[in-house]
């Protein structure tokens, strides 16, 4: 009789155990419960799909090639760089919905609810990194193909218009996707690793867009050497149709970028296991 009544309770325990899958579901529901999430995803496809179709639709042959993400590029227009024209701003949108979903929680002060049900910590920065960067990678590409397809219909019969089945084009809005995917991972990392939402921003913003305007002011032949390596640089050269001859392959800035993120979830790995929340 008593090992009846124990079992159940024995089996209770092993269902309610805290394991990985668990985990990442309570973050998945998390994520889609928070208004933040809907709101900045929103803005985020609709800057990626409007700009790159504006930009599509009023491209002029005649007219002075300049604007999108910072980095280097060889200063020729093609169909793909018109429809990616939205990457700089998408990636600020989803970059800031990583902090926010990180960050956010040291502001609210659940984040002492959850390590309280995840003891073991680590599973909570995983968990959350890979659901905002599997959402991010599928609607931003989505978002990519969308911008690129109405966009041809700005560039029909122009000389630079392409199709979804030219060489390159359907790495290269896959390559935008996986940059945006990789940027919020790293917004989430930022805001777990420091704790605020508006450093992690500040920080953000101060990687992608500044530092590499900043880098100019370094004598000639260093900011040659290093100006490819910067994260954002790295980032643009995943997505950009043609290699440039001062901008990493497409293969390299993918490391690259990848290997930056990497360094900030290990910071911030490193931080939420030796500090109290």
């Amino acid at each position: 009789m008593t090992v009846t009544e124990l079992s159940p309770a024995r089996a209770g325990t092993r269902a309610y155990k805290v394991t990985g899958p668990r985990v990442l579901r309570a973050e998945w529901a998390k994520f889609w419960s928070l208004r933040s999430s809907w709101i900045t995803l929103a803005v985020a496809v609709v800057l990626l799909i409007a700009l790159g179709s504006i930009a599509s639709a009023t491209y002029s042959p005649d007219a002075t090639t300049q604007g999108g993400p910072p980095g280097p590029g060889s200063g020729e227009q093609d169909a793909v760089g018109l429809a990616l024209l939205g990457v700089t701003f998408a990636s600020l949108a989803v970059g800031v919905l990583g902090v926010l979903l990180s960050a956010g929680e040291y502001t609210t002060g659940m984040i002492r609810s959850t390590l309280t049900a995840v003891p073991r910590r680590l599973p909570v920065l995983w968990s959350k990194a890979a659901v905002i960067g599997l959402v991010i990678l599928v609607l931003t590409t989505l978002g990519a193909l969308a911008a690129f397809q109405l966009g041809t219909l700005g560039l029909d019969g122009e000389k630079i218009a392409l199709s979804l089945g030219d060489d390159g084009v359907l790495r290269s809005l896959a390559g935008a996707g996986l940059y945006l995917a990789l940027v919020a991972v790293a917004g989430v990392a930022l805001g777990m690793l420091l704790r605020s939402s508006a450093g992690a921003i500040a920080v953000l913003v101060g990687v992608l867009l500044i530092l590499p305007g900043l880098a100019s002011l370094l004598p000639d032949s260093l900011y040659d050497n290093v100006n490819p390596y910067f994260p954002s640089n790295a980032g643009s050269a995943m997505y950009a149709l043609h290699e440039s001859s001062d901008a990493l392959s497409p293969g390299a800035g993918l490391a690259v970028f990848a290997g930056w993120v990497a360094l900030t979830l290990a910071g911030a790995a490193w931080r939420l296991l030796k500090s109290d929340a």
